[in-house]
């Protein structure tokens, strides 16, 4: 018998699969993280992981809600923002449910519907579930909070549920974020791991209604969190203020970098965060190639349907500038 069983998506962020492949040292433009993440010590007690981690994350709940000024009952957490992705859409979608996603945007989001067996949509009002990445990924469009309150209404107003991820956001324009509007049509998605530059801990967090929240808390395989992600997330909510120096820094290394990959003959699309798409006018997959030869590696684009673009992330002025120096050997 025949299922319709959908693939993997392509993600970025291969830099350590690459490494233990070549053994050589690479440079990872592929994962867009902060290149200037806050600075601060913390530690895990060892002896923590004698015991199970605490199911309902009560402590670490405390300290999201107190952070972001929400109720306990409005914040469920889980391995990844793409956990949650996958854990709100098998509570809220099924066969008979419908949902939109923008294009080009991640795709992840279309994969977990179609998980739960959901259809897509034929518009943005005819749905039950919308998929909003903002920023947007892969090309760093940031809506306004007012365009986002819009949508929310429309949504709303449908019986819909907008879904908005902001993995980016502080990262971008914090002030544009949904994050204190508690509406039972709207479901709100953070995650740490690009705004700390922490890949590897896997932490997301998400806000809304309470009785969504509980279902998801319910569907979340029990102690998904780890206590090492847990003691990180704990230590990083309280210096979620630095990362204003972030943003300052990535507005400044993007101008940079994108007036430099310009000036070579590509075009980099206008973004608010810390990456670009950069659209350079043939097949991406070849100069992708040619990149990864020179140890740079790079997003290409073809699986978002754009495959005469890369993204690239905006990382230090002195690993930007090998950036530069090496596109202009591969492009020449």
């Amino acid at each position: 018998m025949a299922f319709d069983f959908p693939k993997r998506v392509v993600h970025g962020g291969t830099g350590k699969r690459q490494h233990e492949k070549t053994k050589k040292m690479v440079l990872d433009f592929s994962a867009s993280v902060n290149p200037y993440p806050p600075q601060f010590e913390w530690e895990c007690n060892p002896a923590c992981l004698s015991y199970y981690p605490d199911n309902n994350y009560s402590r670490l709940k405390e300290c999201i809600a107190k952070t972001f000024h929400r109720e306990i009952d409005e914040i469920c957490v889980g391995n990844g923002s793409i956990e949650l992705i996958r854990v709100f859409s098998s509570v809220m979608l099924s066969e008979n449910k419908r949902y939109s996603v923008e294009t080009p945007t991640f795709s992840e989001y279309e994969l977990s519907a179609h998980l739960a067996g959901a259809s897509p949509a034929n518009s943005m009002g005819d749905n039950d579930v919308s998929f909003i990445c903002n920023p947007n990924n892969p090309d760093g469009t940031l809506r306004t909070r007012d365009e986002m309150l819009t949508i929310l209404k429309k949504t709303s107003q449908s019986g819909g549920i907008l879904f908005a991820d902001e993995a980016f956001i502080e990262l971008s324009d914090p002030r544009q974020s949904l994050v204190d509007i508690m509406d039972e049509h709207l479901f709100v998605l953070r995650s740490l791991t690009k705004s700390f530059a922490v890949p590897g801990i896997r932490f997301g967090y998400g806000f809304g209604d309470p009785a969504l929240v509980e279902k998801i808390e319910v569907a979340r395989p029990p102690w998904s969190v780890n206590a090492y992600a847990e003691a990180f997330a704990l230590k990083a909510f309280r210096h979620m203020d630095a990362l204003s120096k972030s943003r300052a820094f990535i507005k400044k290394e993007r101008t940079w970098l994108s007036m430099h990959l310009n000036a070579i003959g590509l075009f980099c699309h206008p973004s608010s965060v810390n990456y670009l798409l950069v659209e350079t006018g043939k097949l991406a997959t070849p100069l992708c190639e040619r990149l990864e030869a020179h140890g740079i590696l790079v997003r290409d684009c073809t699986s978002f349907g754009l495959p005469t673009c890369i993204r690239v992330a905006v990382r230090t002025r002195e690993e930007n500038t090998i950036l530069v120096e090496t596109f202009t050997s591969c492009v020449c």
